[in-house]
């Protein structure tokens, strides 16, 4: 079964599945991605911070110049990276992500996090800058990471004067990694309301208030981390060791045994799309590209409501991506 498409509040198209790009193995992200689109994949989810944008776009344009997708059928995303929050900075910055992806507009960016990091330029040794800002010494103070005094309105401000639903440099506007409180109160002042939110979202962290409130007021939600704490092992967190994991929680391997064929991770994935969510799943195999896109044919039905009721019992709260813990920083992002 092909991906759904959902239509966003502006009326554009977006389908439920797409590739995350976070992670995948630099050795072979470019043939990873471009084998995604042969495959079918449509959104490719990319971020400057994973410092594959230009791998990225060569392989997107790869997959163009061979002709297995025409432009306007592929939905690129990319995210604005904390550095460049400042309204005179956010210009510059998707400049540069375009010149990067070799592309003429990104079809969603996101403000990755509602944290306004000390300005890197982009031409900068630096670039991409992850947490590094400018006063920090090599050798001293790594772990001190400096904010600008930019409120999140004036980046958003700046975002809104590039974008254009047909024929902006930014097709679709989204925030990520945001609570509800901050969203509404960028409601009450913008221009454009965003097309989508991207959190993290799990069984251990269903978020279903927010999800429900997003929906309510018209912004589709994107779940990362479908699979849990899978991701942050590989980061080596302590976190995400002492938890067990999804893939291979017994409850998620019973619901699973219920359905031909399924596995742990199509229950994960097949669970949030039925909560009206987009999914990124990532994979650096070959093999299991398809699997998960095409991972609804193990449920024609969807997933049981006894099945769903159990899967909710599994909320624990647990947040594998949380910058209260990033360098002992303590930044207030989810309290």
């Amino acid at each position: 079964m092909a991906p759904v498409s959902i239509t966003l509040n502006n009326n554009n198209k977006v389908p439920n599945v797409g590739l995350g790009i976070w992670k995948l193995d630099p050795a072979s992200n470019t043939d990873t991605i471009y084998n995604a689109i042969k495959a079918g994949y449509r959104v490719i989810d990319g971020a400057v911070d994973y410092d594959n944008t230009k791998e990225c776009g060569e392989a997107v344009n790869k997959a163009i110049s061979d002709g297995i997708v025409t432009r306007d059928e592929i939905f690129v995303v990319s995210k604005l990276w904390n550095n460049y929050h400042a309204p005179k900075n956010v210009k510059p910055a998707v400049e540069k992500i375009l010149a990067d992806l070799q592309l003429d507009y990104i079809d969603l960016l996101y403000i990755h996090f509602p944290l306004p990091f000390s300005y890197v330029p982009v031409e900068s040794e630096h670039y991409p800058p992850g947490f590094f800002t400018p006063n920090q010494k090599e050798k001293e103070n790594k772990n001190i990471i400096e904010l600008e005094n930019v409120p999140l309105h004036k980046t958003w401000e700046a975002m809104e004067e590039l974008y254009d639903p047909k024929k902006g440099i930014i097709r679709n506007l989204g925030l990520s990694n945001c609570q509800g409180v901050l969203i509404q109160d960028l409601l009450f002042g913008c221009k454009i309301k965003p097309q989508m939110l991207q959190i993290e979202i799990h069984p251990y962290l269903p978020q279903w208030r927010l999800v429900e409130w997003c929906h309510k007021h018209d912004i589709q939600v994107t779940a990362y981390s479908s699979f849990g704490s899978q991701s942050f092992i590989e980061l080596g967190s302590d976190k995400a060791k002492k938890v067990t994991s999804l893939l291979d929680h017994e409850i998620i391997k019973k619901v699973a045994s219920n359905y031909l064929d399924a596995t742990s991770s199509d229950v994960l994935l097949q669970w949030a799309i039925q909560r009206k969510l987009l999914v990124i799943p990532k994979t650096n195999s070959l093999k299991r590209l398809p699997a998960n896109l095409n991972f609804s044919n193990k449920f024609p039905q969807g997933l049981s409501v006894e099945d769903m009721d159990t899967i909710k019992g599994l909320e624990n709260g647990i947040r594998f991506n949380d910058p209260w813990e990033w360098n002992n920083m303590k930044f207030p992002t989810f309290i």
